[in-house]
């Protein structure tokens, strides 16, 4: 059986009704949570935690786990719970949010956080937390204070969104969409995030060692698109702006030098997990690596096959289906073939390796990029934490009179 590490114990002492359970992947905190859970909300006892015993709840209070899909149906939770018996556990996901919005008196688990903004999910996360007791658990908590609206909201600190605008947010008068300008009362945001978040004080023994590699692409090819914006494998016009960015990233991605490139870090490393994003890449892995007789496997929109059993190996992965609920401690070494858009599904698809568990200490990630205006624009996102966005990429190259084109 599992014992709780002490950055846990830690984290579950200070957990209460409403919090954030803030942690980076790998770090545990969905037994940390349970744990919380049975203990302090059930009123049982578990050997999970140290120098406890089983003692069966006292509370019969039926528990909720609203997580991703895919959490969901790697049965994550359903692991991590064998290790505390929960006779009332229920494990769904965020797409089925609504079905609980009418439950009272339950405990709710809410996993990865998506309450940010205003819509249907952020409407059914409030009305059941103001009838339920619940907690948030986040790798990636908010970046802004707007986004942290639903969750003070929750816990009483405003009524509504309006109110929170009008105490805390100046927005911009000369911007098209609505921009803040400046936020006031920081002191008191400050104070009311700290009261709600648990940050889980783990020193990893892992280091994350990121390398870019600077691979080659068509640069006349690419200002000819940028110029014509001609689509040259469908030999058509381009429609819009993600069409142009998708051609664009077709022209980059496909570049030769980024095989030779994982060719290299391969053979440096004999198993090899590679994140990529279209299908037109996975196309390209597939030739290499059956051109050069290499055993590899796939997770992704087609195929989830399980990692190779094998002394060496690649497994070629889709940031969408594969970037969260599973973890590889075989391998110190992770490639992304090229760069996704967001950057919540960088830090999880990296975490995919860097686990409690893992015998490596440093772990190696290699960032396939050119010097492409696309490729940079990206990663600068990225390197501030924030997603891609094609239209504000693309606003800095069209000329204004021809933006209603795209």
């Amino acid at each position: 059986m599992k014992q709780l590490k002490p950055h846990q114990v830690d984290a579950v002492s200070q957990m209460h009704n409403g919090c954030i359970l803030v942690g980076g992947t790998g770090s545990g905190k969905t037994l940390t949570s349970l744990v919380y859970m049975f203990e302090s909300v059930l009123g049982g006892e578990t050997p999970v935690y140290p120098n406890h015993t089983f003692k069966r709840p006292v509370n019969d209070i039926a528990v909720y786990v609203i997580t991703t899909p895919k959490k969901r149906d790697s049965l994550d939770w359903d692991k991590e719970a064998t290790n505390i018996p929960i006779d009332l556990l229920k494990v769904d996901s965020w797409n089925n949010i609504q079905k609980y919005s009418n439950i009272r008196n339950a405990m709710f688990i809410f996993d990865e956080t998506r309450v940010i903004g205003s819509g249907a999910w952020v409407k059914s996360f409030l009305k059941i937390a103001a009838n339920n007791q619940w907690i948030l658990l986040s790798a990636t908590p908010a970046d802004t204070w707007m986004e942290m609206i639903p969750v003070f909201i929750a816990n009483g600190f405003y009524k509504n969104r309006t109110q929170f605008i009008a105490e805390h947010v100046i927005f911009s008068r000369y911007s098209k969409y609505p921009k803040v300008e400046q936020y006031l009362g920081m002191a008191k945001l400050i104070r009311l995030r700290d009261s709600i978040f648990v940050r889980m004080h783990y020193q990893m023994h892992t280091e994350q060692i990121h390398k870019p590699i600077i691979c080659d692409y068509d640069k006349d090819v690419y200002q000819s698109l940028m110029l014509t914006r001609w689509n040259i494998y469908k030999d058509k016009p381009i429609n819009d702006i993600s069409e142009l960015c998708y051609v664009l990233r077709m022209l980059v991605n496909s570049d030769p030098s980024r095989m030779n490139e994982i060719d290299k870090i391969y053979k440096r490393h004999g198993k090899v997990i590679i994140f990529y994003n279209y299908d037109y890449e996975l196309i390209i892995l597939r030739d290499w690596f059956d051109k050069h007789n290499i055993c590899y496997a796939e997770w992704n929109g087609h195929k989830h096959e399980s990692i190779p059993i094998a002394d060496s190996w690649v497994y070629i992965c889709q940031y969408t289906a594969a970037q969260e609920a599973w973890e590889c401690i075989e391998t110190d070494c992770t490639v992304f073939y090229s760069q996704t858009y967001s950057y919540k599904a960088l830090i999880q698809s990296a975490g995919r390796i860097d686990r409690m568990t893992t015998e490596f200490n440093d772990l190696y990630y290699y960032h396939l990029l050119s010097s492409s205006p696309i490729d940079l624009a990206i990663r600068n996102s990225l390197k501030i934490k924030k997603n891609f966005n094609e239209s504000r990429f693309l606003s800095d190259f069209i000329p204004s009179q021809e933006k209603h084109i795209l």
